[in-house]
């Protein structure tokens, strides 16, 4: 119903449309309409303002400088026990990936990322990996990785995989071994003394805690007579750097897979690697609270952070680096995750001389913005990474991931097309998490329900705010069972209750939706302005962030967002000089008054903007379309009888009101009226 309506207007459109331009060439008195609609106010504006060519806080880059694909494309996460379940047991697979692979494209990202499919107890959902080389039988097999990498590279989209240096399972024969003091497995992990009290009551070799709020970082092995160090879970034993032959054994697994035709690695929880290498007890937070076995009662200056694990991404580097140059491929690229102080995460970057990670992950927005920030802290955020970047480097920007609430949840509903305009528009390369270009909302899971050890850890009472569960419920197809993500109505996570309207099928349908809008932002980041071009923000009120991007010769943009919850009045000539007196909406979030097509005035008069709502302003003279719906159950005959109907409709009109018009008879009008 939703085509057949849209082409009932259209009719009604072009009727209107002929009718108005016909009547007005053969009117009988030949006069013009004095109407001035938002279009001629444009193009009056455009006259007297060329393309811009002016620099703001982030200059442009060279236009002969060459951008790699990592840098021109989006980065779209996957979930794989989430993602699409082809074998109907409940749980994701790579079938199922591969049977979406026409998804990637219809939404304009150039890169999956898959979060680990390897052999795993599943523990901690696969970061808990037994073998580094072999696929976890609940996604399938080797064979169905490679069948993948084909269809997305057929497509034009690059594979990259979860890489876990910092930990494997305990079931791992490397760990197997170790405990057995099997060489050259003995020293593959952290292993330590026990302190003995002078009662020969044995303890952790000193204070660390687990991450997951599980208590010490230390697990005694009786086998062993030693402790071994987790500083996730129990069954995650941290791997030893300092071995020389561990260090191989992780880059021949990287060769491995990319011998297998992977084209990046996105390397998790890399402050970890390394160790104080004299095991000193961190200090307290709060030294009357020493007793906690909360992760974040303690300062973390010994257990992660440490000098030598730049050095070891800088050697995972070279790995890739010379890789790509022995076998004349593009670029082999590292994304690297580490949630630390913003001057360690620089560090990561590496140097000229030994380049680290291309994209350091960028938190900044994650951890220091919410649904109550002001434009002032999402600036602050902005210029946090920008300003600190060092020269000749690479920005990226994530909101979004499989450990932290989503966007809807996040920043509240309303803001999800603002905040996907903001990772899409700002200079560096953007990366979504699976369900954000629909703005899925995490799902609610009872405690009974809860299955992350995180969550599990601190018990009823606080799971939800430690659970990741939520976050990580399946992906949202369609209203069918299982919102299309499985044929099974039992899903390893429950499918969000939700899914029955807020689903993939119901907004390609709609005329706009979060999917429509996020296609207009991929297809914009491909423009040189947006991959390219200078940038400047500007905080017009407390609650108002514009953004604006700009290169020479080329069309200028800007981003406008209403943070506050209550209207705003856009004034942009006072801070931004620069603009034509009218510019034209490329993109409106869903929620905005003003729509895409429409014009508003940058002058002092200023427009207003709903709260929470969010515009892309263009200088361009072209109207950007509305996206049309993408499916419909309406055949295809009824449409084009439709169609065929109104545009024989449209021309009969035009006929019957230019014979009204240049009549001057009141007879033959009136014979006119008794005719229909």
């Amino acid at each position: 119903m939703t085509v057949l309506f849209v082409n009932l207007f259209a009719v009604a459109i072009v009727t209107t449309y002929f009718a108005t331009v016909t009547c007005a060439v053969a009117g009988a008195d030949n006069s013009k309409t004095e109407d001035c609609d938002d279009t001629a106010l444009f193009e009056q504006s455009m006259a007297t303002h060329p393309k811009q060519s002016k620099l703001g806080t982030g200059s442009e880059r060279k236009s002969d400088e060459k951008l790699e694909w990592w840098q021109t494309s989006v980065f779209y996460q996957i979930y794989p026990m989430s993602f699409k379940d082809a074998n109907g047991d409940g749980k994701g697979d790579l079938q199922g990936i591969a049977s979406k692979a026409d998804h990637f494209v219809d939404i304009g990202v150039g890169a999956v990322w898959l979060s680990p499919i390897y052999s795993s107890p599943m523990a901690d959902f696969g970061y808990d990996i037994s073998n580094y080389t072999e696929i976890n039988e609940i996604f399938g097999n080797l064979d169905d990785l490679v069948h993948l990498r084909e269809k997305l590279h057929a497509r034009g989209v690059k594979l990259i995989l979860d890489f876990v240096p910092n930990h494997s399972s305990n079931e791992h024969p490397w760990f197997l071994k170790s405990v057995k003091k099997i060489d050259p497995y003995t020293n593959y992990y952290v292993w330590r003394d026990p302190v003995i009290d002078a009662n020969g009551k044995k303890s952790p070799p000193n204070n660390w805690l687990s991450i997951f709020n599980s208590g010490s970082a230390w697990e005694w092995n009786e086998e062993r007579g030693q402790y071994y160090l987790h500083q996730f879970a129990v069954q995650q034993p941290d791997l030893n750097y300092n071995s020389k032959e561990l260090v191989e054994e992780m880059k021949e697994v990287l060769r491995f897979w990319l011998s297998h035709g992977v084209d990046g690695f996105r390397m998790d929880a890399v402050p970890y690697l390394f160790e104080d290498s004299l095991f000193r007890n961190e200090p307290y937070v709060d030294e009357n609270i020493k007793n906690s076995k909360m992760y974040d009662s303690l300062i973390h200056i010994y257990s992660m952070d440490r000098p030598k694990t730049y050095e070891m991404i800088g050697q995972f580097r070279k790995v890739l680096d010379d890789f790509a140059k022995e076998h004349n491929t593009p670029p082999k690229v590292i994304l690297s995750e580490a949630y630390t102080s913003l001057n360690y995460t620089m560090k990561y970057y590496g140097d000229a001389k030994n380049p680290g990670s291309h994209m350091p992950f960028n938190f900044l927005m994650i951890n220091e913005c919410h649904k109550d920030s002001s434009a002032n802290d999402f600036n602050a955020a902005i210029h946090n990474w920008m300003d600190n970047m060092p020269d000749d480097h690479w920005a990226n920007w994530v909101m979004g991931n499989h450990d932290q609430p989503r966007i809807a949840t996040r920043y509240g509903p309303e803001l999800v097309d603002a905040i996907n305009m903001l990772v899409m528009l700002l200079p560096g390369t953007a990366i979504t998490y699976n369900g954000e270009e629909i703005g899925m909302s995490n799902g609610y899971i009872r405690w009974d329900q809860t299955i992350d050890p995180a969550g599990i850890n601190v018990g009823p009472k606080e799971y939800e705010k430690y659970s990741r569960d939520g976050c990580r419920t399946p992906f949202q197809w369609d209203d069918s069972v299982s919102a299309g993500f499985s044929s099974n109505s039992r899903t390893w996570l429950p499918v969000n209750p939700n899914s029955y309207y807020l689903n993939l099928k119901n907004q390609k349908e709609e005329s706009y939706s979060h999917y429509h809008i996020y296609k207009r932002l991929t297809a914009l980041r491909k423009t040189r302005t947006f991959q390219r071009g200078a940038w400047k923000t500007y905080v017009l009120s407390n609650w108002v962030l514009a953004i604006e991007r700009m290169m020479d010769g080329e069309d200028s943009y800007v981003l406008v967002i209403n943070l506050g919850s209550e209207y705003e009045s856009i004034k942009l000539s006072d801070q931004i000089k620069s603009l034509p007196d009218m510019m034209r909406v490329h993109t409106a979030s869903v929620n905005s008054a003003i729509k895409n097509g429409e014009s508003v005035t940058t002058a002092s008069s200023g427009f207003l903007m709903r709260p929470k709502s969010a515009l892309v302003l263009t200088t361009s003279k072209e109207d950007p379309p509305n996206p049309a719906p993408a499916s419909s159950s309406v055949s295809l005959k009824t449409s084009l009888f439709v169609l065929v109907f109104g545009i024989l409709f449209a021309i009969l009109s035009v006929k019957a009101i230019c014979y009204c018009r240049t009549s001057k008879s009141s007879t033959v009008i009136t014979d006119l009226k008794s005719g229909q």
